[in-house]
């Protein structure tokens, strides 16, 4: 029922008494921020900074989007939501699993929780690969939407409880592979803001930018300006104003600009023989032109019995890998869900990415541009900015550290006036 605190995964929001848009800004690297700062071209981020609060907050891992969404809507880990990756093996058939149903799910979002409880609730996404996920068991017969930028041009009542959005937004189509495809999210959130003030936001951005222009660079600077407005537009509608990241963004390319790859599988096949393990990169999904589904972070099966111990004696020295964990290891340290694991899990450096044969991977798509992802443990930070300052519980928490970015919801709804 309105007006009522909801209990969810162990929280407990209050009902909001104003609307709250929670951005994540896929990508969002926290140096993109510090260059924006210092050239003054985000004036409404750092208003926030300056009048509400900023910190640097840690993602899940791996730093990947499914696994870092999901955990930013049920303000928990991937061992309770259960999505550690963009898909993983599935051991009884031996084949990839997209990690995006609903079913795959394990917790209820704040969405679903309240718009269940008759709240308004508006989530938007960039790519509809995360849209049925994040729209798992939401009400939408009490004024609550949910589409996707990618399929605005397909959304229908029964699916979505919103349709002609192209028309209402009054922008044509974005390509999928564009900055607009993440500004249409932000119009179209401030448009429904506009129009029917919906209680709680969530709008999810993708990273084609971060992934093909370094921080500081005109097109980088040019996004991040054209994100700001739009922030403030938010705000000056009245809204609490949460922003944070699913990961950041990292070089992974050499002085000469080629990948820095280790070929994992090829390597593992060479040392002990071919069909001993599957190497699985879950970066992977149905949009890899812009990074090759490399990434910083992979799981390693085993197959027809084969131990641990020859496999982890074989990738042990390889330079640029920076951490090696056993299924049981990794679950613990890293809060993933065991049963989804592999045997082994591995974490690139700063610099270096992990692939599986270099046969499998498509690079002709970053031909002319240095290769830019995410995955390891150092795209784990990210930002963590609200439109309005903490009360003294929370600024408190705050100042005590362990900030996490799925602590958004709680801290934008709980802990601002």
């Amino acid at each position: 029922m309105s007006g009522n605190a909801i209990e969810l995964n162990g929280i407990t929001y209050r009902w909001p008494n104003r609307p709250i848009v929670v951005v994540c800004i896929d990508g969002g690297d926290p140096d993109y921020l510090d260059h924006g700062f210092s050239a003054g071209i985000i004036p409404n981020i750092e208003r926030f900074r300056s009048d509400g609060f900023y910190a640097i907050a840690t993602g899940s891992m791996p730093s990947f989007t499914c696994p870092n969404n999901m955990s930013i809507v049920t303000g928990t880990e991937p061992s309770t939501h259960g999505i550690s990756g963009n898909f993983y093996l599935n051991r009884e058939t031996n084949e990839p699993v997209v990690m995006t149903g609903p079913e795959l799910l394990r917790a209820r979002s704040v969405m679903s929780e309240f718009s269940c409880h008759g709240a308004k609730v508006v989530s938007i996404t960039s790519k509809d690969k995360l849209r049925k996920q994040l729209q798992k068991d939401m009400d939408l017969k009490g004024g609550s939407v949910s589409f996707s930028a990618q399929f605005a041009d397909q959304c229908s009542m029964e699916e979505n409880a919103i349709e002609n959005v192209l028309e209402y937004v009054n922008q044509p189509h974005p390509d999928m592979y564009s900055a607009e495809l993440s500004l249409f999210v932000l119009d179209a959130g401030i448009k429904l803001l506009e129009d029917r003030r919906p209680d709680i936001l969530y709008l999810s951005l993708t990273d084609f930018i971060q992934h093909t222009h370094a921080p500081g660079t005109p097109i980088a600077n040019q996004f991040y300006k054209d994100l700001d407005s739009r922030f403030g537009r938010l705000a000056e509608l009245g809204a609490m104003v949460a922003l944070t990241a699913d990961h950041g963004m990292n070089d992974k390319a050499d002085e000469n600009g080629q990948p820095q790859v280790i070929w994992l599988q090829d390597i593992i096949n060479d040392a002990i023989g071919e069909g001993r393990c599957t190497v699985i990169c879950p970066i992977a999904d149905a949009f890899v032109g812009h990074h090759g589904a490399l990434g910083g972070f992979v799981r390693i099966y085993c197959v027809n019995g084969t131990p641990r111990e020859p496999i982890i004696e074989a990738i042990k020295d390889i330079p640029g890998i920076e951490k090696i964990w056993t299924a049981e290891s990794v679950a613990e340290e890293l809060e993933q869900p065991l049963d989804r694991e592999g045997d082994i899990a591995v974490a690139g450096d700063k610099k270096t990415v992990i692939g599986g044969r270099a046969v499998d991977h498509d690079l002709s798509a970053l031909k002319g541009h240095r290769l830019r992802t995410h995955g390891s443990l150092h795209e784990a930070n990210v930002p963590f900015i609200l439109s309005a300052p903490l009360n003294g519980t929370y600024a408190e928490r705050a100042a005590n550290g362990n900030l996490r970015s799925h602590d958004i919801f709680d801290f934008s709804i709980n802990g601002t006036a």
